[in-house]
């Protein structure tokens, strides 16, 4: 998935259902966490440098996360879900 079309939305979610705290994500990406919650703020693309939004993206997909775009067939729009850990 191109990170140019990760919302901040899927990042919140993702975080959120991947059980930590921003202040865990944004040691993960070594970010502020200010820098974090704009990201997640964003009604739409996340607003940032490009390897910012990486380092969140690389941060969250090792948690398990799975990111989904708005073209995977059936999801109706952009969203996230956890990954299969036992694969």
């Amino acid at each position: 998935m191109d990170h140019s079309s990760i919302t901040g939305r899927q990042l919140a979610a993702a975080r959120t259902l991947a059980e930590m705290s921003q202040a865990e994500v944004a040691k993960a990406a070594n970010l502020s966490v200010p820098t974090l919650k704009r990201m997640e703020g964003a009604s739409g693309a996340v607003p940032g440098m490009t390897n910012n939004i990486a380092a969140v993206v690389r941060a969250l997909e090792a948690a398990g996360i799975a990111f989904i775009d708005g073209d995977y067939s059936g999801t109706g729009g952009p969203g996230v879900r956890l990954r299969d850990r036992q694969g």
